[in-house]
Parts: structure tokens; C-alpha cells; sequence
């Protein structure tokens, strides 16, 4: 029997009513979810589970002066409390895809949950700078088994035309848990201290993990079983461009952010470090457009959203050159809503294009995805040295060639 279908979900919802015929709220979930266009009560678990795993990343980003500090070490290393988390996923993401392909998602979910979880709290308790550092790498390691097999989930369990809207979510979810993470770390530590924000996003993690366990709906084992474990390298060369593009927005985007700061801090700005945690409040921009972007993508296809995605991007990377903090700050809309669109468009692109081997395609496109930020931070970072705000903005216009030029060729395919 096909995934998602109504009958079979709608059978085991039956098994949810009380002695008086209530539906509880897994009957509720699987009742609704398995409806042509996707439920508000699934898209709200994906959004919550995926938002609280992304929180974790970057809680230290703001306080990383207060860090350098503490422990009496160079800005490099104290960096490395964002670098762990990014290497842990970068090198966990394949494995996570594999186990995807072969197991049920709802038990890899609350492992993984307990497992960040658990992890968060050991950072609260770090003494040392090094132990750390090794603690956000471990978490780092669990993290895809939360987004990598949950996109794998979403793509397993809906039909194409509710994937790219719940997709959207997914994507607007990322968003909400990389700003509230900033904030968390940067909004906690003045009144309290950074070890907080740690706690606190541990407690929202597991919250999310349990509600994600106990609700959402049961896979079709029949379509799990279908799966054939098809090679990377097939991926690779079937889906070589849409990896190309997830690269490259957020080579793009991982690079403007974090070079930002220098950028304001600097003339003719001057500007304090409360205005400029203050920008980071442009991303609210992404957590609306994704689900957008995904209702855009059904009406005009994948291929023409990374083409206005794109365009927005490169238009909106330009205008931070202009002398102004308000045109900046607008900029910075401009740079997520860009930002966003393409990321959803290439993630709805990638898994309305399988029929199998999404875990594996999905933790391809995460690795991608990282590891353009990282190169993108490295390589900005001679561009900045070398040309300053101008290098950084030169280096993203070439490099968002390739979201443009994947969009037009992606919309000359049927069914994109």
C-alpha cells in the first residue's frame, strides 16, 4: 500500500479514540496529515523538533568575546565552539542519511534527542574551554539524526504536492532555531550567564523530542522496505547541481553574517554590539517566506523560484554597500527572503525528484550545505582581508551564479 494514503493512517487513527469516540491528538495528526494538502498539526511538530535542533548550533556565536575571556584564548579558538558543531554534522550527515534508508525515523529521533539534549547540558557544566569545545562536537555528530532523518521522514510520508509546502516549513524552521539560538545565547548571558542558554535549550529540545515521538505518524513499513540503498555516486551525479546550489547559498549567506559584525563595527558605522545583534533579527524574514516559498515553487515551479531567489540575493547583497544602517537592515531582509527561497526550492527540487534513498539524498545536501558555509567563511575571510566589505560582496555575486543558472535549467523540466 502506497505511502500516505488515507486509508491506512486513517485506520490507525481508529485506534486512538477513546470509549466515547474522542480522537486524541496522534489520531488528530495522522487523520490530517495524510489529507492533499498537509496538516497544521504535522507541519507544527516538524516546525518545533527542527527549530530546537538548530537552536543548539549557534548559541554561542554571540557571546563569543565573552568566551575568548573567560578562558583566556584567541578569537580562532573561541570560534571552534561554532566550528565543532559544524564538523560533527558535516561528518555524521552520510551515516544518519544510510541509517535513514534502513530504519524506522521515530526511535533515531528521540536517540537522537536525548543524545543533543544530554550534550547541551554537559556544555552548561564545561570547565574548561577544550572540554567544550569536544562536547559541542559530540552534539555536533547528533544533530542530522533530528534534520537529515526528519527531511527523509517528510519525504517518505507525503505526497509530492504537500512536500514542497511542508518542505517550506522545514526550511522556516531552520531559520527560527539559527536566530533563536543567537538570541537565546546572546539575551540570556547579560542578565544570567551563557551556561543558561545551554539549559534552556536543552529543556526545549526535549520537549520537542517527546512530542515528536509520541505524535507523529507511523512510516509506512511497506515503503521503507523499498528502499534499495541506491550509491552515493548515483546521487552525486543525478543531483550534482542542486548540491552545487545548496552550497552556494549558503557559502553566500554563512559568509555575509559572520563577516557583518566587522563590517558595522568598523567606519563609517561604529555601530554597538546590541545594534548589531539586533540585525540578526532580519532572519524572522526567513521563517515567512519558506512555507511561501514552497507554495511559490508548486505555482511557478522550483527552477523559476531559485531564479527570483537568486535575484533577490545578489540585489540584496549589493545594497549593504550603500552608507546606511536602515538600508543595511533592509538589505538584510532582502538577503534572507532570497536566502530562504532558494533553500526551499532546492530542497522541495531534490525530493519531488525520488522515489528512493531520500535519508541518502537528504544528508548529501546537508553536507553540501555545510560544507559551503564553511569554505564560504574561510575563503570571505581572505576577500575580506583583501578587499574588505567590497571582496565579500564580489565573491557572493559570483558564487550566486549558481543558483541562477541551476533555476534555468531546472525550469526547462517537467514537473519541477
Amino acid at each position: 500500500m502506497k505511502t500516505g494514503t488515507g486509508i491506512t493512517l486513517r485506520k490507525q487513527a481508529q485506534f486512538f479514540r477513546g470509549p466515547r469516540g474522542f480522537a486524541g491528538p496522534s489520531a488528530f495528526v495522522q487523520v490530517l496529515s495524510v489529507e492533499r494538502k498537509p496538516s497544521f498539526g504535522l507541519q507544527v511538530l516538524v516546525f518545533s523538533l527542527v527549530c530546537a535542533a538548530f537552536s543548539t548550533i549557534y548559541i554561542t556565536q554571540p557571546v563569543l568575546p565573552v568566551l575568548q575571556a573567560e578562558f583566556h584564548v584567541d578569537e580562532t579558538k573561541a570560534s571552534y565552539t561554532i566550528a565543532a558543531v559544524i564538523l560533527g554534522i558535516a561528518l555524521s550527515t552520510l551515516p544518519f542519511g544510510v541509517i535513514a534508508d534502513r530504519y524506522p525515523i521515530k526511535p533515531i529521533i528521540l536517540t537522537g534527542g536525548l543524545a543533543v539534549s544530554l550534550c547541551g547540558i554537559s556544555a552548561a557544566l564545561a570547565t574548561g574551554l577544550t572540554l567544550l569545545i569536544v562536547v559541542r562536537f559530540i552534539q555536533g555528530l547528533f544533530i542530522p539524526s533530528l534534520t537529515t532523518c526528519m527531511a527523509a521522514y517528510l519525504a517518505r510520508s507525503l505526497p509530492k504536492e504537500s512536500l514542497n509546502v511542508v518542505m517550506g516549513s522545514y526550511v522556516s524552521a531552520t531559520v527560527a532555531g539559527g536566530l533563536g539560538g543567537r538570541l537565546l545565547g546572546g539575551w540570556v548571558h547579560p542578565p544570567l550567564h551563557w551556561r543558561y542558554a545551554f539549559v534552556s535549550a536543552s529543556v526545549l529540545l526535549l520537549a520537542a523530542t517527546a512530542a515528536a515521538f509520541r505524535w507523529l505518524p507511523p512510516e509506512d513499513r511497506g515503503a521503507a522496505a523499498e528502499t534499495r540503498g541506491v550509491p552515493f555516486a548515483y546521487l552525486l551525479r543525478r543531483l550534482l547541481p542542486i548540491y552545487l546550489v545548496a552550497f552556494s547559498a549558503f557559502f553566500v549567506f554563512s559568509s555575509t553574517f559572520n563577516y557583518l559584525p566587522f563590517y558595522l563595527a568598523g567606519p563609517p558605522f561604529f555601530a554597538r554590539t546590541e545594534v548589531i545583534t539586533l540585525m540578526y533579527l532580519s532572519y524572522v524574514v526567513g521563517i515567512i517566506i519558506g512555507p511561501l516559498a514552497g507554495r511559490l515553487s508548486n505555482r511557478i515551479g522550483n527552477g523559476s523560484t531559485m531564479i527570483l531567489g537568486a535575484l533577490v540575493f545578489g540585489l540584496s547583497v549589493g545594497a549593504t554597500l550603500l552608507r546606511s544602517m536602515v538600508a543595511i537592515g533592509v538589505s538584510l531582509g532582502g538577503i534572507c527572503a532570497g536566502f530562504f527561497t532558494i533553500h526551499a526550492a532546492a530542497a522541495g527540487a531534490l525530493n519531488r525528484r525520488l522515489s528512493d534513498s531520500r535519508g541518502r539524498a537528504n544528508s548529501l545536501y546537508v553536507l553540501f550545505y555545510y560544507l559551503g558555509g564553511t569554505i564560504g567563511i574561510t575563503l570571505s575571510g581572505y576577500a575580506y582581508g583583501f578587499a574588505g566589505w567590497f571582496g565579500v560582496t564580489t565573491l557572493a555575486w559570483a558564487m550566486l551564479l549558481v543558483p541562477f543558472g541551476t533555476g534555468l535549467s531546472e525550469s526547462g523540466r517537467r514537473g519541477d
